[in-house]
């Protein structure tokens, strides 16, 4: 691999690993069993959704902090903790047996606040990380390299999870494959309720390993020192976050992304619904999201094509358009055919988030990488949970209305595209006023 070759040793090692972290760190086995395993371990239905509340509260809370003290203490030691933290929630779900009684919800909250609080302290730490392993070598131009080889194992990752883990839910298959051994038993969900996870904690000691070996990067020299001992975490957010929204295009990068991966992000949610309602059979879903994955093996060396050859407008012009058309395709509920502008949805996603690492790592200074990134996984993640919000509110009003749920849900699609449109103006009025202040 080029980045193999072009690479100091150091570069190569950190590089290495923080694919390997990333890979690792969000190849979940549980995935495409989400749901049915929490309520398989005997929770309910409103349990789960504050569980899950209470994940994106304590990502929401902990995500720029945590980019603050990487920037203050090191890259390394957030990475560090995260890997330290995905082993904790995962080992706490592997000890933790199925209708525990009043425990359970105790214990998987516990669970999701450790997840959401690795989440954070991965979050910005470990791109700034890899990209100042580059940056101090003068080698920032590989960074499209690094984002494409990241791209193509992380759709590998996503594809070994979404077929292994729902495979080895499924204590049906499990019989199958004991009879082939010439084991005869009955198998049951209780037997099979714990292997996802039992894989997921090999995963994330992997990560906690991969973490820990990575070596502490800086950036060039700046005019500033990468952790002023004398400003305290939340000062140095403050500072960050008043620099961010007087940059123009800082600012513009985070706001953008914000409009583009939002939108995308709330449909991903959904996928399961709309195949379901333009009539794709449910056994083929898991199928359908593997292959999907299959195809980030594909995307990532065109965006690198793209941000090398052609500039930031265009490309957000290029990707606007592409995700316009699919969000307006998807307002059809085409039987079958609908299916290829969901994918159009998912490659838009996709295309978002190699562009916004791209540009914005190259517009920040070192000292403050790891907080603007965590500004932005902030932004994305304030954006999807007010759309999602916003859609719940749609989806009520239009049952409110008489509408069945299936009706509900196809007119809400249709207010996807134009959505999306509203702040592009929102996005370009914006652009040209920051822009004008600034000549």
């Amino acid at each position: 691999m080029s980045i193999e070759r072009e690479t100091s040793v150091l570069g190569l090692s950190n590089i290495r690993l923080f694919i390997a972290f990333r890979v690792l760190f969000n190849a979940r086995f549980y995935y495409p069993i989400f749901t049915i395993l929490f309520l398989d371990f005997g929770l309910s239905l409103e349990q789960f959704a504050v569980l899950n509340a209470a994940w994106a509260a304590t990502i929401l809370c902990a995500e720029v902090p945590s980019g603050a003290l990487a920037d203050r203490w090191g890259r390394r030691n957030l990475v560090r903790i995260a890997g330290a933290l995905m082993v904790v929630e995962m080992a706490l779900l592997c000890f933790t047996p199925g209708g525990v009684g009043p425990w359970l919800f105790w214990v998987f909250l516990l669970n999701r606040i450790l997840s959401g609080a690795a989440e954070a302290a991965a979050s910005g730490a470990d791109e700034s990380l890899a990209y100042d392993t580059l940056a101090e070598q003068g080698r920032e131009e590989e960074w499209p390299k690094v984002l494409e080889a990241l791209m193509k194992l992380q759709s590998v990752g996503l594809f070994v999870a979404m077929i292994l883990g729902s495979a080895l839910y499924d204590p049906q298959l499990a019989e199958r494959v004991a009879n082939w051994f010439g084991i005869t038993r009955q198998w049951t969900q209780a037997d099979t309720l714990h292997w996802p996870i039992y894989l997921n904690l090999i995963t994330a000691i992997g990560a906690c390993v991969a973490a820990w070996r990575m070596k502490e990067a800086h950036g060039p020299s700046t005019s500033e020192p990468l952790a002023p001992d004398s400003q305290s975490p939340w000062r140095t957010t403050l500072r960050t976050g008043l620099w961010i929204v007087k940059s123009p295009l800082p600012f513009l990068l985070i706001l953008g992304g914000l409009f583009y991966d939002s939108i995308a992000r709330v449909f991903a949610t959904l996928t399961s619904e709309y195949f379901r309602n333009i009539g794709i059979p449910e056994a083929y879903y898991g199928i359908i999201g593997a292959g999907i994955a299959l195809l980030g093996l594909l995307l990532p060396r065109l965006a690198r094509k793209m941000v090398e050859s052609l500039s930031l407008p265009t490309n957000a012009t290029l990707l606007a358009l592409w995700l316009i058309l699919s969000l307006f395709g998807l307002s059809f509920l085409l039987p079958g055919w609908g299916i290829l502008f969901a994918i159009g949805t998912m490659i838009a996603l996709r295309f978002t988030d190699f562009f916004l690492s791209y540009y914005l790592n190259r517009e920040v200074e070192s000292y403050r990488r790891a907080t603007v990134l965590s500004f932005r996984g902030l932004a994305m993640n304030l954006g999807y949970g007010t759309l999602s919000l916003l859609y719940g509110f749609l989806i009520e009003s239009l049952k409110t209305s008489g509408n069945s749920g299936d009706l509900a849900f196809g007119k809400a699609l249709a207010y996807f595209a134009p959505w999306f449109l509203g702040t592009l103006i929102i996005l370009a009025v914006v652009a040209r006023l920051r822009i004008k202040r600034v000549r």
